[in-house]
């Protein structure tokens, strides 16, 4: 896991390409690629429904890195399988809508609601295609009965209808495109013979295979050893700019944000409650659920011999939500939160934040102490 350290130097380091990124956006309108409005998804068991996602709003730019981070359970990995049309037996989209926008193969532009159409349709026109995904185990994703080439090779014949003989080269310079030695004899190799980390940029080479728009990253590092994860990361960073590709990141990693992500969006109890820029997310936070990530993160710095933990446990979504979910566990809660969840406030810019707090009549709340110690010192630092 990464110190604050480590996270302040990745946060820093990534503030003049930010200013840089800025600059061209002041002289050029940036373009929407994917929109959710209020969508809701639920999910049907035994013990009755499950209410995955209440009320998502959610922008995608083309050209952003966007992280979604929270707690196992928020919503997270959800939200982005709907992106992708992938949805369970049980699983039911009962509101909303997501639109996503793309240059179709005879060159026109498409908008189209993925909420709406038929799941055999997305996988036939966007998935792979359009929007692909990498997820957290490559040892789930990978059919250990296939070899490797045929794997990447798959997408490629189904989605751009090329020749084996094309697909085969194609393959081969995907292998070596994600740093993988001798490609051809891993093109003929299964996924047992490969390492943690050459079988996740097997999962990566088969995302880019059919050059997507959208690259969303379930977990990429969660299943490698430490050692591993920093490449990988760079990996798709490299991708990213050379392919130009809008990357979604799907973590509960913090040093992970901060060394990939320009955007940040905090989801807890399948919503956003608060999203910026990472520079609002790391140090002008707003949120307590926000304060509690930040403050959970390993300090070399401080004193304790502790972690922080944030108390209580998650809201269960089985029941009808009353006020603000974090309620509960927000030591800061005052009346109305466990009467009426907050709206998104606008902090500045695109920050936005769902809390009371955020109200104009809101009594003033500093942060935690250890949080603020943390924080100045890294603006300090930041200069």
């Amino acid at each position: 896991m990464d110190t604050a350290e480590d996270i302040l130097e990745a946060v820093t380091g990534r503030r003049m390409s930010l200013l840089e990124k800025k600059d061209k956006e002041i002289s050029m309108e940036r373009e929407a690629i994917l929109t959710i409005r209020n969508l809701e998804v639920s999910f049907q068991t035994m013990h009755g429904r499950f209410r995955a996602i209440r009320g998502l709003d959610f922008d995608l730019y083309r050209g952003d890195t966007v992280a979604i981070v929270g707690e196992s359970g928020s919503g997270k990995s959800v939200t982005a399988k709907c992106m992708m049309g992938i949805r369970s037996t049980n699983e039911r989209i009962e509101n909303g809508e997501i639109m996503f926008t793309y240059i179709d193969g005879s060159g026109e532009r498409r908008t189209v609601n993925i909420a709406k159409i038929s799941e055999n349709e997305v996988r036939r026109t966007i998935c792979g295609r359009h929007i692909a995904m990498v997820f957290q185990d490559p040892m789930t994703s990978l059919n250990p009965t296939v070899t490797i080439g045929r794997q990447i090779m798959e997408g490629m014949i189904d989605h751009n209808r090329i020749s084996k003989q094309a697909a085969k080269e194609k393959t081969l310079h995907l292998l070596e495109e994600v740093g993988i030695d001798e490609p051809l004899k891993r093109f003929k190799q299964y996924p047992h013979q490969l390492s943690g980390g050459m079988r996740q940029r097997v999962v990566i080479a088969i995302a880019l295979a059919c050059e997507p728009d959208v690259l969303i990253c379930d977990e990429p590092t969660t299943a490698l050893d430490v050692t591993i994860q920093w490449k990988i990361l760079e990996l798709i960073k490299r991708l990213q700019k050379e392919r130009d590709l809008t990357v979604i990141y799907i973590t509960h990693d913090l040093g992970v944000v901060a060394k990939v992500a320009e955007h940040v969006c905090v989801m807890y109890a399948g919503r956003i409650v608060e999203k910026g820029s990472i520079e609002d997310i790391y140090y002008d936070p707003r949120h307590p659920y926000t304060w509690g990530l930040l403050s959970s993160m390993p300090d070399l710095s401080t004193d304790s011999e502790r972690l922080f933990a944030i108390p209580g446990n998650p809201v269960n979504l089985m029941e009808q939500v009353h006020g603000d979910p974090f309620a509960p566990r927000n030591p800061f809660a005052m009346k109305i939160d466990f009467e009426q969840e907050p709206p998104l406030f606008h902090v500045k810019g695109n920050h936005y934040c769902a809390s009371w707090l955020c109200h104009p009549d809101a009594p003033k709340q500093e942060l935690p102490p250890s949080l603020q110690t943390k924080i100045d010192r890294m603006l300090k630092e930041v200069g």
